[in-house]
């Protein structure tokens, strides 16, 4: 089988947004688990947490992007697919767990907890 060689400079704001977009999701999954034990201080720092490497992601993604306004083309690959799939599954992972906790706050309200 032929050794595949990587260009790991071309590669790497790919691989800075798969990175901060899967630590994003994890924390809005923990959050998520802290809301439905109705610990919401703990959910909304987890909640921060995700917005703070969602943040981290769009500043690679605003780097592909500025390269291709500036006239240097950026390669579209499996690689490049791969990691904005996981931003943009890592935002509606927020987006989702920033309802939830409202729902959960609500439900703990109704329940008289």
């Amino acid at each position: 089988m032929e050794e595949i060689k990587m260009d790991e400079e071309k590669y790497l704001p790919a691989f800075q947004m798969i990175m901060n977009a899967g630590n994003s999701r994890s924390k809005s999954m923990e959050a998520l688990e802290a809301a439905r034990n109705y610990d919401f201080e703990l959910a909304r720092v987890c909640l921060k947490e995700a917005e703070d490497e969602l943040h981290q992601a769009h500043e690679a993604q605003t780097e592909m992007i500025s390269a291709e306004a500036g006239g240097n083309a950026v390669e579209v690959n499996i690689i490049l697919v791969h990691s904005q799939d996981h931003l943009t599954m890592a935002m509606m992972a927020r987006d989702f767990a920033e309802e939830m906790i409202h729902v959960y706050e609500a439900m703990k309200e109704l329940k008289g907890e």
